[in-house]
This record gives structure tokens, C-alpha cells and sequence, in this order.
């Protein structure tokens, strides 16, 4: 019998786990199933850096840290069986662990999911037109939603480039707001936002739909959700994995660590470190997918 077969036929009749736990060794199991089947490998055969590579893929496909700590601990599960059926002489994942760096590891958008997201909207209405300025402007500053909606008009220096923005502990800072964001506020502003805002004016640089009402984090949620659905995004999407997705982006082409902390507004550089993680993991994976000798 198939080794994961036999597995779940022994969680099941002889250990009697709850369905909703079978269900999930079944899920666990056929991922790694998956992973062996495309790589022409037998599970049996495995060592501990095999499986160290699979939890890596498994970690940066988008798993939770949740998941990926019940995924190493059903892999465990399978080989300690599988060892007490002598079906293996060693047992792989005595020392195979859910590291902790991925548990703070973020999602983030491939730069051509960025693209096709910025190109969803349809900037020939007014509410497309703003939504198009709302998510470069996100994209290129890496605000958080909260600073997002709550940018005033007085809060834009087009001409110098940047924009102030109110975030955690009441503390101002300024982030730099590229040529391409603000060539689309710009745009908004004279031609979307004035139809926005026909019957009633007001402070805020994005309004809803009713005029002087700004955009409520919600609403904005809501908009993002509809684009990432109309571009095809299968990854999850909010608009803190567009803040991971600036940070990041910016790291893979050499921006320094530092220079992205003050943009982010993170207080501690530790927090922004775990974008060096993202790179490390994404490295690794390409090495043990494309390496001769792996």
C-alpha cells in the first residue's frame, strides 16, 4: 500500500482522529505528494534537507505560519511511522522544525501582478480614475491603509515629490512619491475628483463616492479586492501585502535597508529586516529548484 495511504488508513481506523483532522493530514500530505511527483522523487528516500527545500516552497507559496507549523509537524508525523514500520531505516525529520522567521514572513505581489492590478481600474470614469491614483500612490510609498485614506490635500508636494503622512504615534513623516503616482494624482485631481465632489467639498485627498466623505478603509478594501478578482490575482490581496510588495521590491533591486524603515515608518529596523528573510527564502528555493548538483 502507498506509504501516505497506509498512514491515513492508521490515523484513521486505528488512532480514530476527528474528520476535521484527517482532512487536514490529507491536505498536508498531499502537498508533499505533489512536491515528490514533480520532482520524479519517492518520499521514503527523503532526507532532511529535501524536506528543509519542501517546507522552504510550501512557506513561500503563501502558507500561513499556522500551516506550515502543522505541516512540518504532519510530515513528522508520516516518517515516525513510517520508521516504526521499518519502512525507512533513519527517520529524516527528528530535527525538522517550522523555523520561526517563518512565522513573521509576509505576502507580497509579483511585480506583474502589480502591473496587471494598476491596470484593472478603467480610468475613463471618475471612480476608476481615482482608484487608479489610490493604488499607485499605495504602491509607491507603501503607506498603511489607515495613512492611505487619511492623506489631506495640503498632505501632497507634487512639485518636490513627496507626501506627508500622520502614522502610528501621531508621528509625521515624509515619504517620497515617484513621478508615475504623481503624473495619476495629478490627473485625479483635475479630473476625477472634481466630479467626486460636485455638491460638496472637503479636506481629504481621496473622497468616496458622496463628495466630501473620504474613502474609509472598508471601502478601500473592498475596491482592492474587486481589482485583484477583475486582474486575475489568485494570491491573497489587502493592502498590507501591497506595503509588503513596495518594501520588497525595493530590497531585490538594492534599496537600502535603512532608506525603506523610514518610508515604512517602522521604529525598530528589526521590523524591516524581515524583508531580508523574504529574499533568503526566495533564494534558497531557486537554488535547490535550479542547482546541478541539489
Amino acid at each position: 500500500m502507498d506509504p501516505v495511504a497506509a498512514y491515513l488508513r492508521h490515523l484513521d481506523v486505528e488512532r480514530r482522529v476527528a474528520r476535521n483532522t484527517l482532512a487536514a493530514y490529507r491536505r498536508d500530505l498531499a502537498r508533499l505528494q505533489a512536491y515528490t511527483g514533480r520532482r520524479n522523487l519517492d518520499l521514503r528516500t527523503l532526507d532532511r534537507p529535501a524536506l528543509e527545500a519542501f517546507v522552504r516552497v510550501a512557506m513561500t507559496s503563501g502558507l500561513s505560519p499556522t500551516s506550515t507549523a502543522r505541516l512540518v509537524a504532519t510530515v513528522r508525523g508520516l516518517y515516525k511511522y513510517l520508521r516504526l514500520r521499518n519502512d525507512i531505516t533513519d527517520n529524516p525529520t527528528e530535527d525538522l522544525h517550522a523555523p520561526r522567521l517563518f512565522a513573521a514572513l509576509p505576502h507580497f505581489l509579483s511585480t506583474a501582478d502589480v502591473d496587471a492590478l494598476l491596470a484593472a481600474p478603467d480610468v475613463q470614469t471618475p471612480g476608476g480614475l481615482r482608484d487608479r491614483a489610490l493604488i499607485e500612490v499605495l504602491y509607491a510609498t507603501g503607506l498603511r491603509v489607515s495613512e492611505l485614506v487619511g492623506l489631506r490635500l495640503t498632505d501632497v508636494h507634487a512639485t518636490q515629490g513627496y507626501i506627508q503622512c500622520l502614522g502610528k504615534g501621531s508621528k509625521q513623516r515624509l515619504v517620497p512619491l515617484g513621478d508615475v503616482a504623481v503624473g495619476w494624482v495629478q490627473r485625479y485631481l483635475r479630473e476625477s475628483r472634481p466630479a467626486l465632489t460636485a455638491t460638496k467639498d472637503g479636506p481629504w485627498l481621496f473622497v468616496s463616492a458622496r463628495g466630501a466623505r473620504r474613502l474609509s478603509r472598508g471601502g478601500f478594501w473592498q475596491i482592492l479586492k474587486n481589482y485583484g478578482a477583475k486582474a486575475g490575482i489568485r494570491a491573497h490581496l489587502s493592502p498590507h501585502v501591497l506595503r509588503h510588495s513596495f518594501a520588497t521590491h525595493l530590497l531585490e533591486r538594492g534599496a537600502d535597508l535603512r532608506a525603506i524603515q523610514a518610508m515604512l515608518g517602522h521604529a525598530d529596523l528589526s521590523t524591516t529586516q524581515i524583508y531580508t528573510h523574504v529574499l533568503e527564502a526566495r533564494l534558497r528555493q531557486v537554488y535547490d529548484n535550479f542547482h546541478p548538483r541539489e
